[in-house]
């Protein structure tokens, strides 16, 4: 099992990497929320809409809370616009997420994934992913991807997780050092894990698990 198993839900590429040298003079693009520059959250935002990408009866998903732990992940499961290297993933309160319209479009992407990405059958973008085993460490949390809303105030990137992902998806191995370079160039680190905050948060769920500490 690949340790990006636990956050996204499986080793399933449902990702086309763009081509080499891709962006203008040669610079490396991350994501298209991200390549010119972080934009920080707002303490007082409370939430937004996040709507798909069809132009007729898009899927809309209310978002009733600020997220958490905003990151760049560069796992083959999660979406990501056309010609990203990364998707831009944050997490949430799952009572906090609600379809509120065309929900009949959403289908699972995998059910046997830990996290159940409901996705739009028609333009394929993923609306939120939820746990719904109770032993999962993250259980109770939905991942939502806020560039979807064109509300202002989601809470920012913070860390860029699973960097060496990517190259399961296709990228050069030889473009990594580049990659690196231009996550830390946006003020974020780049980790080949979770952030430690996160990676903490896992150790504990399994020590209480088993035992190791008092539940």
């Amino acid at each position: 099992m690949k340790l990006f198993e636990i956050f996204s839900g499986g080793s399933g590429a449902n990702y086309a990497p763009p081509a080499e040298g891709s962006g203008a003079g040669g610079e490396v693009k991350i994501h298209p929320a991200l390549d010119h520059g972080i934009q920080a959250g707002s303490p007082d935002f409370s939430g937004g809409v996040l709507t798909c990408h069809c132009t007729s009866d898009p899927v809309k998903v209310m978002v009733s809370a600020q997220t958490a732990h905003n990151h760049a992940c560069g796992c083959t499961k999660c979406w990501k616009p056309e010609g990203a290297i990364f998707s831009q993933v944050a997490v949430v309160d799952r009572n906090a997420v609600e379809v509120i319209e065309n929900g009949s479009k959403l289908g699972i992407i995998d059910e046997s994934a830990a996290i159940q990405r409901h996705a739009c059958k028609e333009c394929g973008v993923h609306m939120y992913g939820r746990i719904e085993n109770k032993d999962h460490p993250f259980y109770g949390l939905d991942f939502i991807h806020t560039e979807l809303s064109d509300d202002r105030g989601w809470s920012a990137p913070e860390f860029a997780a699973f960097v060496s992902s990517v190259i399961e998806g296709g990228v050069q191995p030889s473009r990594m050092d580049g990659i690196r370079a231009r996550i830390r160039a946006l003020g974020i680190e780049p980790y080949d894990a979770l952030s430690p905050p996160l990676m903490d948060a896992i150790a504990t769920h399994i020590a209480k698990s088993t035992g190791a500490l008092p539940a």
